[in-house]
């Protein structure tokens, strides 16, 4: 077999990359959803409102960074 076929074969062999683990993007964009309305619900002024959905945004990240000080890691 001539080097030309074999890099033939192998080019149609290979498999695109396909992204399993969806469903996690689904759960973080519930847990925003549930965020909104928890940080929202006694929002009365712009400015509240405004740190309301920021909060919701980021409460995983502020999460984490919380744990990660009370760990001391």
């Amino acid at each position: 077999m001539k080097k030309e076929d074999a890099e033939c074969c192998f080019e149609k062999t290979i498999v695109k990359n396909h992204h399993c683990g969806g469903g996690s993007g689904a759960i973080y964009g519930l847990g925003v959803v549930g965020a909104l309305f928890y940080f929202l619900q006694g929002a009365t002024t712009f400015v509240s409102i405004v740190m309301g959905i920021g909060k919701a945004f980021f409460w995983p990240a502020l999460l984490m960074f919380k744990l990660l000080s009370y760990l001391q890691m």
